[in-house]
């Protein structure tokens, strides 16, 4: 009976427990001994970041000031937070903001779907060459500047001679102003911009599927998936990550809206639907030399993109593991 309850008491199975306590991460040492070249590196970077970026900070205070250039930032009379009530007050300035919200969301949400789905359509084609060459065409404007594409643009969309309303033409359709309707202009800007930028983003979300384990796709053909089966169930979920990483830093531009492309198609025609907060600061501030309202409004967009960029980057971390350090 001894030995038997020795040998019950040295078993495996009746041993106790024990905790093991988290062994707190050790510090890792800055050691600048090995690292200074790499550090050194970056001063010609740090000293333009401080002239060109951090210096031209100081204007921010012409947002409180009825500013005068002749006078200075010094002598400038202080009128506190009377151009930010002025633009919530401005109906226009609400029209303008409303505008920007409008087209960043519209470009965000296609931004995401169209190369989504252009990838996953590349991913099922097998002829590399076929391939390859799609690849290279919807990517080719991505490296072409809005001055040129809107000259492109502003020739093909014209309402005479243009190629889009010669086309319509032989189907009877009357020809459409799309650069200078209301009704017509944020959708030509949405689409513009996705032929513009979907190259882009589908070769990140064909990278991602490129990532996508072999033998995944190996046992859901064994156990009868299709090609859609096969799409919803493995490749969506596994891009599920890049998407939400791409789709929460995009919130840090949502007012932007895209100064360079709506610079270069809008006019005082389209004024009403296509005028964002860029456009309009550029228009007040320094066409009409209202400096100060100018650097008010630009100062509300920059504080609501610092926001919506925080909450980007802490989603992209919550939910994909995505940090930037």
């Amino acid at each position: 009976m001894e030995a038997k309850n020795l040998v019950v008491e040295d078993s495996p199975t009746h041993t106790k427990k024990t905790k093991h306590k988290k062994q707190p991460k050790k510090k890792q040492k800055w050691n600048l001994k090995n690292t200074w070249p790499l550090h050194m590196l970056l001063i010609p970077g740090v000293i333009l970041s401080l002239i060109f970026q951090y210096g031209p900070m100081g204007g921010i205070i012409m947002a409180f000031q009825d500013y005068k250039p002749w006078l200075g930032f010094f002598e400038s009379e202080w009128v506190g937070l009377e151009h930010f009530r002025t633009m919530f007050e401005f109906d226009y300035a609400r029209q303008v903001i409303w505008n920007t919200l409008v087209i960043s969301v519209l470009k965000l949400i296609t931004g995401l779907v169209v190369p989504i789905t252009v990838a996953l359509l590349l991913n099922e084609v097998y002829k590399m060459a076929f391939k390859r060459t799609i690849q290279t065409i919807i990517y080719l404007p991505y490296f072409l500047s809005w001055v040129i594409l809107g000259g492109i643009l502003i020739d093909i969309l014209s309402p005479e001679g243009g190629l889009v309303n010669m086309v319509l033409g032989v189907f009877g359709i009357d020809p459409i102003f799309f650069l200078g309707s209301n009704d017509w202009f944020r959708s030509t800007v949405v689409i513009t911009d996705i032929w513009k930028e979907t190259g882009f983003n589908t070769i990140v979300f064909l990278a991602a599927i490129t990532a996508v384990n072999p033998n995944l796709y190996e046992a859901a053909v064994i156990d009868g998936a299709n090609r859609w089966k096969q799409t919803l169930y493995i490749t969506l979920p596994a891009m599920l990550p890049i998407i939400i990483v791409v789709g929460t830093l995009s919130l840090g531009n949502i007012l932007n809206a895209g100064f360079d492309q709506i610079f270069n198609l809008y006019n005082p025609l389209v004024y009403e639907s296509g005028d964002i907060i860029d456009t309009y600061v550029y228009r007040i501030g320094l066409v009409n030399g209202d400096f100060s309202y100018g650097a008010a409004v630009g100062l509300f967009k920059s504080a609501i993109s610092l926001v919506l960029i925080v909450i980007g980057y802490r989603l992209a971390y919550r939910y994909a593991g995505w940090r930037i350090f």
